[in-house]
């Protein structure tokens, strides 16, 4: 495993075409992770944001039904990492793990970035609250 400096030379990079992150310092990729991004209608953001919230085992709200599911409960889409960096109206947006690994690399998601379970646990110990994330078509 590649050492990743946690300072302000971190950043991430989303390619939604490519469905892939990319974990950066400074100019130098350091690991780049398969994920899977929003579906027609729910498209994940573009632009530039910065982590706002990370969790270890966070609730999930069902963003359609507004259904609480407690972490480690049947119907948590989360896993057990969640880094949120972008808000759009009462949606907000993250990279976390999925029950559904045959997801990632597609475009099937409510807008948020869905991740390996060993992805998200390796990035979760790289960012922290302020990372930069930009996320590119």
């Amino acid at each position: 495993m590649v050492e990743v400096p946690t300072d302000k030379e971190v950043r991430l990079e989303i390619s939604r075409r490519a469905h892939r992150a990319t974990l950066y310092h400074g100019d130098r990729a350091i690991r780049s992770f398969p994920v899977a991004v929003g579906r027609a209608g729910w498209e994940t953001p573009l632009g530039t944001f910065h982590i706002f919230q990370m969790l270890r085992d966070p609730d999930w709200e069902h963003p359609l039904t507004g259904e609480i599911f407690p972490a480690g409960e049947p119907g948590n889409e989360l896993g057990h990492y969640w880094i949120g960096f972008a808000k759009e109206g009462n949606n907000v947006v993250g990279f976390h793990g999925t029950p559904h690994p045959t997801t990632v690399g597609k475009s099937l998601s409510h807008g948020c970035v869905r991740m390996f379970d060993k992805d998200i646990e390796q990035l979760f110990s790289h960012v922290n609250v302020g990372t930069l994330v930009a996320v590119r078509p």
